[in-house]
């Protein structure tokens, strides 16, 4: 079928069921939208989803349109400044699930994979898988060493299906892009292409158990914390083996409670797992659902599935302190000017005005009690001002936003008069006074200098072999290379320059 003629069928297929979830509403804005409804009116007569919220009935579309489509509802949930906070909400607990593949085929991928038959790598492997997911599924497994271990296998078509439906999602923003000028805010190509790079990590195994391993370093010694062991000797590219973890689903609070566990001491736990990994690392779990959080039998949190993880580089931790310094002490021209010298608003927008809708939006929200007040919600609302006043947003950032939301969701079921942000505020504060005092600005800028000179001797000679190349024969004939001194010169006067330009501006 020729490749427009492909796309074409797989467009009516997307409509007819998103009509039959009632969510056709996804293609209000579009020019032809009259038409699709009428197309599809049997359809939406005959849908079982009459009642319940817009989110949710766009996840029940996305689930039965397959792997992609779930990726595609999981980059969603983390665009509220886009869709709004409840839909993003709803999306953010798509229940990734699909029925899972026969036990013979994993079997056979396993067998391929390691390159031994399965009697030869586990002394038992339950055929039954505990979990499958639109990317893989989950069996539990005995090794020849007595270890007891999940073992994750990618579903056999999965890259095939990704391909085709990343290339139908790139001709569509391609096309909104073009045409639509009322989708570009949304960025359409740049968010297939993040979506895209998610996915090429998520489709090697080794990435996830990279993550894991980096994870569980970040947090060794954290107390209540726990990161699961990866067996590398039975890992691929589509295979991942790490330590079973035994524990109570973090969302099952009567079975948290029954086991005797203290559930305010779990949201401590919680609350310095999240700044750890945060701010003192910029290296977080970005896909923290109850069904990769268990509480285990010591009353240690741990946590599965690292195949969705966050950066955040320095410069945006210290941007994300400030914010949140700025709204806590009601400084909202302070967070204003951070937005405007980070480039995040443009030049030709208000600062004040910036400010004064900072104010409307963090007035409401930090204006209740301590326990009540929602960071997640603050930053949903913060970023919903990006259409009015062009802002661009770090994907990062708004993978955090959904992770913060998550994660006080979870905090909120286990005790609704508890509050993480309670919690990790004075760490975060701290870490704050720490790296924006003078003394952390001094030596911020020292480092920055120095990466500089480490690269200056490269620099010079690029800049000589660039006068070569031109041709410039009575500089290459007269004079020499820079010497040592000059160097030390040229250095001395870069850091003078810094100096001067660091106490100005």
């Amino acid at each position: 079928m020729p490749h427009s003629l492909h796309n074409l069928a797989s467009l009516l297929r997307i409509g007819r069921v998103l009509a039959q979830h009632n969510a056709l509403f996804m293609c209000e804005s579009l020019p032809f939208y009259p038409l699709l409804a009428r197309f599809y009116a049997r359809s939406l007569r005959r849908s079982k989803h009459k009642g319940g919220r817009r989110g949710e009935r766009l996840a029940a579309a996305l689930v039965e349109l397959g792997p992609t489509f779930i990726k595609l509802g999981q980059v969603l949930s983390t665009r509220s400044d886009l869709i709004g906070e409840e839909f993003a909400r709803d999306l953010a607990l798509l229940q990734d699930s699909l029925p899972p593949f026969g036990s013979d085929v994993a079997r056979s991928i396993i067998e391929a994979e390691l390159e031994k038959p399965i009697n030869a790598l586990f002394d038992h492997f339950e055929d039954i898988p505990v979990a499958a997911a639109s990317m893989a599924q989950v069996h539990f497994a005995i090794t020849k060493e007595g270890k007891r271990v999940a073992v994750k296998i990618l579903r056999p078509d999965v890259e095939v299906r990704f391909k085709r439906d990343l290339a139908l999602f790139r001709w569509l923003a391609r096309i909104m892009d073009r045409t639509m000028p009322q989708f570009r805010r949304m960025r359409p190509i740049e968010m297939v292409q993040i979506m895209e790079d998610s996915v090429h990590m998520e489709l090697d195994l080794r990435y996830e158990a990279a993550a894991a391993v980096e994870l569980k370093a970040n947090m060794q010694g954290e107390e209540g914390f726990y990161v699961p062991e990866i067996d590398w000797q039975r890992t691929t590219s589509r295979v991942l083996t790490l330590e079973r973890i035994d524990g109570i689903a973090g969302n099952n609070v009567e079975a948290i409670r029954a086991h005797g566990h203290d559930l305010n001491l779990i949201i401590e736990h919680a609350a310095n797992a999240f700044f750890v990994q945060v701010f003192r690392d910029g290296f977080f779990h970005a896909d923290m659902h109850p069904g990769n959080l268990f509480i285990m039998d010591d009353g240690r949190i741990a946590v599965v599935d690292f195949g969705i993880m966050g950066r955040l580089d320095y410069k945006n931790r210290v941007f994300l302190a400030q914010v949140l310094s700025g709204f806590l002490r009601e400084d909202y021209y302070l967070v204003a000017k951070i937005h405007a010298e980070l480039g995040i608003i443009p030049p030709h927008k208000s600062v004040d005005q910036f400010a004064m809708a900072c104010m409307a939006i963090g007035k409401p929200i930090l204006g209740k009690n301590l326990d009540e007040i929602s960071v997640a919600r603050l930053l949903a609302q913060l970023f919903h001002l990006s259409e009015t006043f062009e802002m661009r947003l770090q994907p990062q950032l708004l993978l955090l936003q959904k992770t913060m939301m998550l994660a006080e969701g979870i905090g909120r079921s286990l005790n609704p008069s508890m509050n993480m942000w309670r919690m990790s505020e004075p760490l975060i504060m701290s870490w704050y006074r720490q790296n924006l005092s003078g003394p952390a600005m001094a030596r911020a800028k020292i480092d920055d200098t120095l990466q500089q000179l480490k690269r200056l001797p490269e620099l010079m000679e690029s800049f000589h072999t660039a006068l070569e190349r031109v041709g410039n024969k009575e500089y290459t004939n007269t004079t020499k290379k820079p010497s040592w001194i000059q160097y030390v010169a040229i250095a001395l006067l870069l850091i003078g320059l810094g100096w001067v330009l660091g106490a100005h501006f």
